[in-house]
């Protein structure tokens, strides 16, 4: 939300220009993208990484006027920097950690630049399935979800996958987020190669999730907008 990218709101934890620095972005950019993260896992589970002060998160916000509010987020009548501001919260960006970029092929017709982060569940605060995009909502571990995933019951886009295999070398949501810092924000970009008839669509680092396409069928490798723009 471009409303969020240079507006004063309160902040605690890693400053700015830090996030600028380890997102590869400018200040206001780092912001925003920030303030998406945190916004949107508000308005799909429920789960607000904002607090009265520096060093404390909201209690339970399933009431009905924190439904309200959620639903104006959603609706864009509100900013996530107003609802900060309405709220008196400081967001904490120290609840956060940057975990991977993936970006559209160039040769789709609709791109985007997607973030991907880690959070540790709030005390106190409870998820929830707050959101139209996704068929379900459960508990399961990352290595439960690659398994279902690699079986063939649950269906995935790379980069989730992808996120979902180095979640799970982590044993606890505290060493995630702790190990994100030295994660590598390098964007992950598909590559088309003509071979014979075929269109080999590859991603760097990521072998499992080449395909083989006839030239004459449409290509589409899109890795989907999950956080529009971030998550976490």
């Amino acid at each position: 939300d471009p409303r969020d990218d240079d507006r004063a709101i309160g902040w605690a934890g890693p400053t700015r220009a830090w996030w600028a620095d380890r997102l590869g972005v400018d200040e206001a950019g780092a912001q925003a993208i920030v303030c998406a993260a945190v916004r949107e896992t508000y308005e799909e589970a429920g789960v607000l990484l904002a607090g009265p002060t520096g060093d404390s998160v909201a209690g339970d916000t399933t009431g009905a006027d924190w439904e309200a509010d959620r639903a104006a987020l959603v609706a864009r009548e509100l900013s996530f920097a107003e609802f900060l501001d309405r709220r008196g919260l400081v967001l904490r960006s120290d609840l956060l950690g940057a975990w991977a970029r993936w970006i559209t092929p160039e040769f789709e017709s609709r791109r985007y630049d997607t973030w991907f982060f880690v959070a540790v569940l709030p005390e106190g605060q409870r998820t929830r399935n707050a959101s139209t995009e996704a068929d379900r909502t459960v508990w399961i571990t990352p290595a439960e979800a690659t398994a279902g995933y690699d079986k063939g019951e649950l269906l995935m886009m790379p980069p989730t996958v992808a996120t979902l295999r180095g979640l799970a070398a982590c044993r606890t949501p505290a060493e995630a987020l702790a190990s994100a810092p030295g994660r590598d924000m390098t964007p992950v970009l598909a590559r088309a190669r003509l071979e014979g008839d075929e269109v080999v669509l590859s991603w760097p680092g990521h072998e499992e999730f080449t395909k083989h396409v006839p030239s004459t069928a449409p290509t589409s490798a899109t890795p989907s907008d999950p956080t529009g723009g971030a998550t976490a």
